[in-house]
């Protein structure tokens, strides 16, 4: 039984916080206007060489963007499922858990199998109503146009930083997270009229009772759905939440019999609040590196983030160990097997993420850590790029890169951040382009610069066959005044971030990172369709090897 209680719990713990990385995909396809795109002449195009000269009219460029429908998909599962996992999380906090069985002998006091499932899965089913409900609130409350905007701003960002840290400080037990006495009560008084209208004051009453376990949890999933930038995360979220916060009630009144293989309430449950709460310290950083990456203050480097992660990690291995205790801590006599298996995978993980501080890609968490070039003692990536790695010092360019000053290329590439000084460098060259449309608050484009880039034959293509062109499309540096661009729909481009978000949405009809173009640099062609983020290094490999075999061709 202690198994059960214990050591699923740290599984569960370890899956949630992973899982998180789902819903941090930077999509936002309702800010899109589909249109035809036509090859732009204007004072470049007009100098244009020889092998341009040959086209006698402007080309129409179809664009074949990655499925909006797929990227959605993909990142409302990962958001479901993080709020599924937040739900069960949630049953086992001590407001929740102890009571399962009163509850559930409510239903099933005085009543066949039948009336009491049928009473059970309705109050089920206003659980999920109303945390949907709470999750619609969202979106109606901030608009969809502010939560796409919630991923890269730095105000919400560090608001969300220290929101979570306020959750850590509620679950470490510094004070409780409370709504008003009279909401309950007024809750709990209509719960008794009975029939539906009961049972839905009765969710109700749950509701309000369990905020001070729940409400970090459902405060952290609602920031964390918002920031996707997905109109109906938040409320998708919710529903996974819910979900699973739901189905227990409906299951063990249609079979009571299997309460009795329940643990009993006791103080593991605080200690399932403890360490969500070092959960939830670990991962307000994100968002405090996020702000950092954002506005270029570079004093939160990888190795500061890294060395935090280490601390936090090492007192959760430490608390469950017995070395730590908390106000709400029972006296701990003895340490049991499951807990001592518990502290072992906690305390690996810590040890794993030490040769971080030297360079060590740490691949499993690449996507929450800050970039690689933000480490100042790096001993992985010149051996990455040494020896067959080295890159072609034909492609190197004497003169400076325009914003080189405030962005670094990963893996030392030699890349590009303007994209017409990059398109003008790739025709010089009689190069393709690689543009990569990324973010600071991408996770997925830092696993992919962790994950498949570093592989042999791609880093060899990009860093000798191709241009790299780097767009960061979240940034927040004001561009000179000469540079500022008005938008087709009125909009002042005043920003990097601004600039090069209106050409990915306005000329290849995406706002989701990363995303890769290859174009050809003499017409600004697509050579091959777009794509985002994928994982396997074969497939991306494919892409690369296709925009060279096109350009050859032309």
């Amino acid at each position: 039984m202690n198994f059960i209680k214990q050591f699923s719990l740290l599984v569960l713990f370890i899956v949630a916080f992973s899982a998180s990385g789902f819903s941090q995909e930077t999509t936002k396809p309702d800010e899109l206007e589909f249109t035809e795109i036509t090859t732009p002449v204007d004072s470049v195009s007009k100098k244009v060489d020889s092998v341009s000269s040959r086209v006698s009219k402007p080309v129409s460029i179809e664009v074949k963007a990655p499925k909006v429908d797929k990227v959605e998909k993909t990142t409302f599962w990962g958001i479901f499922i993080s709020g599924f996992i937040g739900g069960l999380a949630a049953l086992l906090m001590p407001c929740i858990f102890p009571m399962l069985p009163l509850t559930v002998s409510f239903f099933t006091k005085g009543a066949d199998k039948g009336k009491a499932f049928s009473k059970a899965a309705l109050y089920g089913f206003f659980i999920i109503l109303i945390y949907v409900i709470l999750g619609l609130l969202v979106t109606v409350i901030f608009g969809a146009d502010a939560l796409n905007s919630l991923s890269t701003n730095g105000v919400f960002n560090f608001f969300f930083f220290l929101l979570l840290v306020t959750f850590a400080a509620s679950f470490f037990g510094a004070f409780e997270l409370t709504l008003p006495s009279k909401w309950v009560n007024k809750m709990d008084a209509n719960s008794d009229k009975g029939g539906v209208a009961g049972l839905f004051f009765m969710a109700g009453t749950l509701a309000l009772v369990s905020f001070s376990c729940t409400g970090p949890i459902i405060g952290t999933l609602l920031v964390q759905a918002a920031t996707t930038g997905a109109l109906l995360g938040p409320a998708i979220g919710m529903f996974g939440f819910s979900l699973a916060l739901a189905i227990p009630f409906a299951l063990f009144a249609l079979f009571p019999s299997a309460m009795s293989a329940l643990p009993k309430s006791g103080g593991w449950l605080n200690s399932v609040k403890v360490v969500l709460g070092f959960l939830e310290l670990a991962f307000a950083l994100k968002f405090l590196s996020n702000v950092d990456l954002a506005y270029h203050w570079e004093w939160f480097d990888r190795e500061i983030f890294l060395v935090l992660w280490i601390v936090i990690f090492a007192m959760m291995g430490f608390y469950l160990l017995g070395k730590l205790k908390f106000s709400h801590d029972s006296s701990l006599s003895y340490i049991s097997v499951p807990r001592l298996l518990m502290s072992i995978v906690i305390l690996s993980f810590t040890v794993y993420l030490v040769p971080g501080l030297w360079g060590a890609p740490l691949k499993s968490v690449s996507a929450f850590l800050p970039p690689m070039e933000t480490q100042d003692f790096d001993l992985y990536t010149p051996s990455l790029i040494g020896g067959s790695h080295s890159a072609d010092p034909r492609t190197l360019d004497e003169k400076p890169h325009k914003y080189s000053d405030i962005f670094h290329s990963p893996l030392k590439l030699n890349a590009f951040f303007d994209y017409q000084e990059g398109i003008e460098y790739a025709k010089k060259m009689n190069k393709p382009v690689l543009i990569d449309f990324t973010g600071h608050a991408c996770v997925n484009c830092r696993k992919m610069e962790a994950n498949v880039w570093p592989d042999r034959n791609v880093y060899k293509m990009i860093s000798q066959d191709y241009v790299l062109i780097q767009l960061y499309v979240d940034d927040k540096t004001d561009v000179m005044p000469e540079d500022v661009v008005i938008s087709s729909k009125g909009r002042k481009l005043n920003t990097i971030g601004k600039k090069w978000s209106d050409l990915q949405a306005s000329k290849f009809n995406s706002n989701s990172q990363p995303f890769y173009v290859l174009l050809d640099p003499r017409n600004e062609q697509l050579m091959v369709t777009p794509q985002g983020a994928d994982y396997d290094v074969e497939n991306y490999k494919k892409f690369l090897e296709a925009g060279l075999a096109a350009y050859q061709k032309r």
